[in-house]
């Protein structure tokens, strides 16, 4: 069954799990394991919470792409460009 993260990534909470290597600093990790009972759990949450952050960026970013292009587009209907009279095309 789907679940959301904080920040409404959805992913399949139920899926398999598989083990992985992670290389963390040692005083960082003693001091979560102090505040978590479940590191997996959590890293799982900041993960999730990682992504919908990264792909609402990409998101934001192809939306000003999207504008400037319009932009361009549109000035170039009302104006043409300088290299249209040149053009050998």
């Amino acid at each position: 069954m789907p679940s959301r993260t904080s920040l409404g990534v959805s992913y399949d909470r139920n899926a398999p799990r598989r083990p992985v290597n992670l290389s963390l600093n040692t005083d960082l990790l003693a001091q979560v394991r102090e505040v978590t009972p479940n590191l997996s759990a959590t890293v799982e949450t900041l993960l999730g919470d990682y992504l919908q952050s990264a792909r609402q960026q990409r998101e934001d970013e192809q939306r000003k792409l999207d504008s400037v292009i319009d932009a361009v587009n549109d000035l170039h209907t009302r104006h043409g460009f300088l290299s249209d009279e040149f053009s050998t095309l």
